[in-house]
């Protein structure tokens, strides 16, 4: 069963969902959790999990959730990971904390993408889900809101440091999310008359004291203009020392942070670009994009016109022209599993390479000795391979390795100079791509 991986998916918003809340471990754990389960089955339906995560992968059903959660028990909690095949992805871990501890239920769950709770249906079923938890498991605090808002708010656990969550728990309200409960002590702190009295779309006092708040009837417009209001709103009412204005104009600069932003990237080095933004956490995704906009790599200074060419200097240029290729062929041990394309040497196969060692971040976690013996050496030789199969390039040959040259057109380019530079560092990768380089022997081929 293959799930669908977070990381393998184009970068996007999510929902986020997390949820603290009370048990009894001296009650039968199947007893115990089946209102939780009852609720997630009921109103959950369009995004239910379909796999469990323990020791193996297995078909989502309570069984095998119990055996899962007996195999993976410890000695003061247990936990199980439960996933979904197919869209919308779905990453959630269900953790139960034992004695000595205070038995705790503690659920994370991640759902993407955040358009997904696009539809004010969709959204109410979810609402009705937490609010069918934090009536039988008293939480502390919960809350769900967009992942990237969320983590572009500067402190990611709802607006607190992780040092204050560790000191304080949730000892007063530091962010007001799309929905939130809050427990009986955050309630009483904050005077149970005013927190029922929020402006907000939805507030409900539930039959443990817990308060449910929702700010908005659709979590996916929590960025529009109006939503902030409310969100301000109720976070000023529940805060009475924080000015509105001052809250909403911090929310309206994370709308514009967040706002969407049309790509226009340099055509030679698009592609590669693409794939780096679509890496990138969904809060920095529009910020790489604008940056990318207005970058221009720079021209590639590793050529000379044909009329001023080195000529061979090797007593045996075909033996010679065996070491580049060899030196190739590590390049492709080295990366054929992650890049199976670097066996066809295509110009697209340079790309796949650049976002590999991008990835990989690859200058600055290979120690400098072997990039400088291996890497370059093999980077250089590769590429200096495509330059001849696709551009009809001929080797020229050198004792020395930055002095080889491959011939295109009216120019020759040394490749392993250009490996050199490439592997500077991890700008430099972006600086001095292979894609970039080829493009431009392309154009100046004729």
């Amino acid at each position: 069963m293959k799930v669908l991986e977070f990381h393998e998916l184009k970068a996007d918003d999510s929902l986020r969902l997390t949820f603290k809340g009370a048990f009894n471990p001296q009650v039968p754990l199947e007893r115990e959790l089946e209102p939780f389960f009852q609720a997630l089955e009921e109103h959950a339906s369009e995004w239910l999990p379909d796999v469990i995560s323990g020791k193996h992968q297995v078909q989502y059903s309570r069984p095998s959730l119990w055996k899962a959660l007996e195999e993976r028990r410890g000695e003061r909690t247990t936990v199980g990971y439960l996933y979904r095949t197919k869209w919308p992805a779905l990453e959630m871990s269900l953790r139960l904390w034992f004695p000595p501890r205070s038995p705790e239920l503690d659920i994370l769950t991640t759902i993407q993408p955040l358009s997904f709770f696009a539809d004010e249906e969709r959204c109410r079923h979810f609402v009705e889900m937490v609010r069918a938890w934090a009536s039988r498991y008293v939480v502390s605090h919960a809350a769900a809101h967009s992942m990237a808002d969320d983590q572009l708010s500067g402190a990611p656990d709802f607006g607190r440091d992780e040092k204050t969550s560790r000191r304080d728990g949730f000892d007063k309200i530091y962010e007001v999310c799309w929905l939130n409960v809050f427990g009986p002590k955050l309630v009483e702190s904050v005077g149970r008359e005013r927190m029922l009295s929020t402006p907000a779309w939805r507030v409900e006092e539930l039959p443990n004291g817990c308060v449910l708040l929702v700010t908005w009837p659709t979590a996916a417009d929590f960025a529009s203009d109006e939503a902030r209001k409310a969100q301000a709103r109720a976070h000023a009412h529940l805060r009475p020392d924080l000015d509105f204005s001052t809250v909403l104009r911090t929310l309206r600069e994370r709308s514009a942070t967040l706002a969407p932003v049309e790509p226009h990237f340099h055509p030679d080095v698009a592609p590669l670009l693409s794939r780096v933004v679509d890496s990138a956490a969904s809060h920095e995704r529009q910020r790489r994009i604008a940056e990318f906009n207005a970058w221009q790599p720079p021209e590639p200074e590793e050529w000379s016109p044909a009329d001023s060419a080195l000529p061979p200097d090797v007593e045996d240029p075909t033996r010679t022209l065996e070491h580049y290729s060899n030196l190739a062929e590590l390049l492709v041990a080295l990366l054929h599993t992650e890049v199976p394309s670097v066996f066809d040497a295509t110009p697209e196969s340079l790309t796949d390479a650049d976002f590999y060692f991008w990835r990989e971040e690859f200058p600055a976690s290979r120690l400098r000795e072997t990039i400088e013996k291996r890497a370059v050496p093999a980077i250089g030789a590769w590429l200096g391979e495509v330059l001849v199969r696709h551009l009809g390039g001929q080797w020229i040959p050198r004792k020395k390795l930055e002095e080889t040259q491959v011939l295109v057109g009216t120019r020759v380019w040394f490749p392993f100079v250009r490996a050199r530079h490439y592997m500077r560092s991890c700008q430099s990768l972006l600086d001095y791509s292979l894609t970039r380089l080829y493009r431009v022997a392309e154009r100046h081929r004729a």
